[in-house]
């Protein structure tokens, strides 16, 4: 809060209490100037009171002491201030009628009673200013705190989806754009027909990996230019069959989450057998789950204790289907009969 709208709402909040204060006093006796004189002073009295411990809170840091500390200075420290209040008023009240400035009724209660009454009823009014005070500061700094979560999970998703993006391209870029210079002169029809699937390739991954979702239709439409330039590079090592169920192509799947489990199953299996393989992918649809497997030639085995993954692709996968899969998502990897095959489900 400025500094302007923090004494206008200090000008408003003891403004108020003195304009209620005359107006409680004015209903059984006769309001003189010198009454109203000595409400102002209390007013503008409770108003640099109430900002002393403002600002003693915020230089002491109160609501970082803990519980206990604060409920301590709580207690003390607006008894304290009542008292230099009140003494304060005293003094004035005093002066201004050794000089004659001000004038009260004859029979007006006074003694240390009275002065301890005033400044009970002054403490009690700085105890619900600083309660409210501290209120509504507690309240700021847990809004400041659910906004800095929120900016750290985004940042968070951000930094995983510019990994992910890193892992993939450089060396797929690498090796496409190396056989493409080869196809140049060998054949310029297909060279052209691969620079159109890179290109779809890179958009894809630059435009929908900001998405939480995209259409399965979409990702497959990638993955099979994806897959064609991968096929320039291995040439007949690499073949790929599909399975895919006509009711799954409206399905609503996180970005590059096929890409992911294809270049897995190129990099961790064709590329390190002899003689290439087949890669099967499979997507069936049942009911709200959507099922997608897919298998490639080689082996692999979980090690105790590590995360159940070939690769930081597959962690960061789990990762964001554990945030955005829905009910039921997960990850399996499941090796069998020279085959590993990784089985993805999350709701559609």
């Amino acid at each position: 809060m400025t500094t302007g709208r923090r004494a206008a709402l200090q000008a408003v909040v003891w403004g108020g209490y003195v304009l209620i204060s005359l107006g409680m006093l004015a209903s059984f006796q006769p309001v003189s100037p010198s009454f109203v004189f000595v409400m102002v002073a209390l007013g503008g009295l409770l108003w640099l009171a109430s900002e002393g411990l403002r600002a003693l809170a915020l230089r002491q840091a109160w609501l970082d002491v803990g519980t206990r500390g604060l409920l301590l200075r709580l207690a003390l420290l607006p008894p304290l201030a009542a008292v230099a209040v009140q003494a304060t008023l005293y003094g004035i009240n005093s002066l201004g009628l050794a000089l004659g400035l001000l004038s009260f009724p004859r029979g007006m209660p006074n003694g240390l009673g009275v002065l301890l009454g005033y400044t009970i009823n002054t403490t009690i009014l700085l105890w619900l200013w600083l309660a409210v005070w501290v209120g509504v500061q507690t309240l700021s700094r847990w809004r400041l705190g659910e906004i800095a979560k929120w900016q750290a999970e985004a940042a968070a998703r951000e930094l995983e989806l510019q990994v992910l993006r890193a892992q993939i391209n450089p060396h797929f870029l690498f090796n496409a754009l190396n056989n493409l210079r080869a196809l140049i002169n060998e054949d310029p029809a297909r060279a052209r027909e691969m620079v159109s699937r890179l290109s779809n390739t890179l958009r894809h991954t630059l435009q929908h990996s900001a998405k939480d979702r995209v259409p399965l239709a979409d990702e497959l439409a990638v993955v099979r230019d994806y897959v064609a330039l991968e096929q320039l590079h291995h040439e007949e090592r690499l073949q790929v069959q599909w399975q895919i169920d006509a009711g799954a192509v409206e399905a609503q799947v996180p970005p590059m989450l096929l890409q992911l489990l294809v270049e897995n199953a190129i990099k961790h299996g064709i590329a390190r057998t002899p003689g290439g393989g087949v890669v099967d992918i499979a997507i069936t649809r049942h009911g709200a789950m959507l099922n997608i497997a897919v298998s490639n030639p080689g082996s692999w085995a979980p090690v105790p204790g590590a995360p159940t993954s070939t690769g930081l692709g597959l962690v960061h996968l789990r990762e964001r289907l554990a945030r955005a899969g829905g009910a039921g998502a997960g990850c399996r990897i499941e090796p069998a009969d020279g085959r590993v095959k990784v089985s993805v489900q999350l709701s559609a």
